[in-house]
């Protein structure tokens, strides 16, 4: 696989993500459904924006692990989420997260006026090796 980030400026870099990425010679991509905070028993979790955030993390890396992939592999990553000012405060786990693994990532944020019964925030992602 080749893999080119492409950035014609530099401000994005604070917010860890990529203007663009483009892939050459992919042996297999996976497209991942929304990961949100949803405990292993299917049960929605309630608790707070932080909370579910983690658990939204941890749910992602566990779908991505399963399939044979690490988290370096995400090339796209849509975040949504009911608020933003509550998402906000805890953006740095996030950016934390993609640095940790490396990842270069075109990201998306979206707003959204409601998801899956309690939930507060949801990571699709799109992973290429």
């Amino acid at each position: 696989m080749e893999k080119s980030i492409i950035n014609p400026w530099k401000w994005q870099d604070d917010l860890s993500y990529v203007q663009a990425v483009e892939i050459k010679n992919a042996a297999s991509t996976l497209y991942v459904s929304g990961q949100a905070a949803v405990h292993a028993d299917g049960k929605s979790s309630d608790a707070d924006m932080r909370t579910q955030l983690l658990l939204a993390i941890d749910n992602l890396e566990k779908v991505i692990g399963e399939a044979g992939y690490k988290p370096r592999h995400i090339v796209r990553l849509n975040v949504y989420s009911t608020s933003e000012q509550e998402l906000w405060p805890h953006f740095g786990i996030l950016q934390e997260w993609i640095k940790k693994h490396e990842i270069k990532t075109a990201v998306t944020f979206m707003q959204v006026a409601r998801l899956f019964q309690t939930l507060t925030v949801e990571l699709e992602a799109t992973a290429v090796k």
